[in-house]
């Protein structure tokens, strides 16, 4: 008898990444979406164009909090669409996972700098 692959009892398999990383990238675009708007607000209403202005404006602990949400969000949606493009266009097992290895060796290399920046000023 034909096994039935139409419908609710169709066979699917993977590793089911779609929904949710579809769900995470845009919730991740939104956050970095509604910090741009604050941070241009901020930057349009500034007075002071100077290096003092700029870093008076990361001296709060909330606006270094919210920069570095936004910055994480930009990370987890950067690695959401490079994994994909390695999954897609990277054949060979053990080199798409030296990629993956080396994807996140660099994303979160650059959160720690980041954090260092940000915590610096």
């Amino acid at each position: 008898m034909a096994q039935n692959n139409i419908g609710s009892k169709r066979l699917v398999v993977g590793a089911h990444y779609g929904l949710r990383d579809w769900i995470a990238q845009r919730m991740t675009a939104v956050i970095m979406a509604v910090y741009t708007v604050i941070l241009l607000v901020w930057f349009f209403t500034a007075k002071n164009f100077s290096y003092e202005g700029w870093a008076g404006i990361f001296s709060h602990q909330w606006m270094k909090l919210a920069t570095f949400v936004t910055l994480l969000s930009l990370f987890y949606h950067a690695w959401v669409g490079i994994r994909d493009i390695w999954m897609d266009y990277v054949k060979p097992v053990s080199v798409r996972l030296a990629l993956y290895a080396l994807t996140i060796v660099w994303l979160l290399a650059c959160a720690g700098y980041a954090a260092q920046i940000l915590w610096r000023v």
